[in-house]
């Protein structure tokens, strides 16, 4: 893989941290943008440069495509609660970078949206990022729009689910998808820079059934395994509820997160970490 002079938007997120130090290990040329960059630990000036931005304000990303060859975008909400919506986010925060990059004649931008958030437009979570997407697809840039299963850091609710002793779910629980680890998923990113125009959809080493997950969380924690399932009516009346009584911001990514758990969700496999090792390093820290 060449070498390559890379913009990060997001890298104080879970799966930015991880891009940040495999792209610096493989010797890439990094541009950081952060809106506190104080929460980024530059131990490699040689490689990384940090600078204050906020990509929901187009006045300070002027200019700062400029000889950028690519973009990689992890920017999105996902328990954000500063007044801002999923459409100022996703959508038009995203659109701010593209628009700095097609003026500074970037060759590449790499978004990264969520597993099936082509097929599940209808859901707020996903309505700006695939706004996105299809604002991406006709720049006229090359693109790779990245869509992975869940992140092992969502899958910690099961993990403070069992510590009561008990895990809640709706259906029968084999329902199945494979999460994956951000260092995995980073892995594959950078791994892929020379791809373009390329959709990919990309979970864990290990399919598992949210029963399975469940026995993961509690076994973790040496509890019995107790799970109780709820009849999915129950799940599909919490979202209606929820969509009703609460904002969007309450509801959106209960809403994903309801929505996605009822059906497989099974990619491309990848990776090395397992949840299982995951949750007993995490088990230590509750």
């Amino acid at each position: 893989m060449k070498h390559t002079n890379v913009l990060l938007a997001g890298a104080t997120g879970y799966l930015g941290g991880y891009l940040l130090k495999i792209l610096i290990e493989n010797h890439n040329q990094v541009l950081a943008i952060a809106r506190q960059p104080s929460r980024i630990k530059n131990d490699n000036e040689d490689y990384l440069e940090i600078k204050q931005a906020e990509v929901t304000k187009p006045e300070t990303l002027r200019d700062i495509c400029k000889g950028i060859d690519t973009v990689i975008s992890t920017i999105g909400i996902t328990r954000q609660k500063d007044g801002l919506t999923y459409l100022d986010v996703d959508y038009k925060a995203n659109m701010n970078l593209l628009e700095e990059a097609k003026k500074a004649g970037v060759k590449h931008f790499v978004y990264v949206s969520a597993i099936n958030g082509d097929k599940h437009r209808n859901l707020k979570i996903f309505e700006a990022k695939e706004k996105f997407v299809d604002a991406l697809k006709s720049s006229g840039l090359n693109y790779t729009i990245v869509r992975p299963n869940g992140f092992f850091s969502d899958m910690k609710d099961f993990l403070q689910m069992a510590k009561s002793g008990r895990v809640y779910l709706f259906g029968s629980g084999n329902q199945k998808f494979n999460p994956i680890h951000g260092e995995d998923l980073a892995r594959s990113i950078v791994n892929n820079l020379d791809d373009k125009n390329k959709e990919q959809t990309i979970g864990g080493p290990d399919v598992l059934s949210l029963n399975d997950i469940s026995k993961l969380a509690l076994e973790a924690l040496n509890k019995p395994v107790k799970i109780t399932h709820f009849p999915d009516w129950l799940r599909r009346f919490s979202i209606w509820i929820l969509r009703t009584f609460t904002n969007v911001k309450t509801y959106g990514p209960i809403e994903f997160f309801l929505t996605l758990m009822a059906e497989d969700n099974i990619a491309e496999s990848y990776g090395n970490h397992h949840l299982k090792d995951f949750y007993i390093e995490e088990a230590k820290k509750l």
